[in-house]
């Protein structure tokens, strides 16, 4: 039975093992990628039955895709710097990222 997941589009983590902050961009209650991505990228192999989580990197133009069980909720409390932020969101409410109405 897969977990429901922990975190939210909009809401701003922190990936422990990596060290770094970003803002949740779409969830996926399983790993979606493909088998060479997961091979050749997820080096500590995680458990590909759980939410996975696509992430615009704070500070960087870069995202990525990684497993609950490396995220934690960010402690900063602060807005992501991300050239894609306001393309996926209509704004911060200086908690997390709204999601745009359409």
């Amino acid at each position: 039975m897969r977990a429901s997941p922990s975190f939210y589009v909009g809401q701003i983590i922190y990936h422990r093992r990596l060290n770094y902050r970003g803002v949740v961009i779409d969830v996926d209650p399983c790993f979606k990628g493909s088998d060479l991505w997961y091979q050749s990228v997820a080096r500590t192999c995680p458990d590909r039955d759980q939410p996975w989580y696509r992430i615009l990197v704070d500070g960087t133009d870069d995202a990525t895709y990684a497993a609950e069980v490396d995220l934690e909720p960010d402690r900063v409390c602060g807005p992501v710097s991300h050239p894609a932020v306001e393309q996926a969101f209509s704004g911060y409410d200086g908690d997390r990222y709204r999601i745009p109405t359409h």
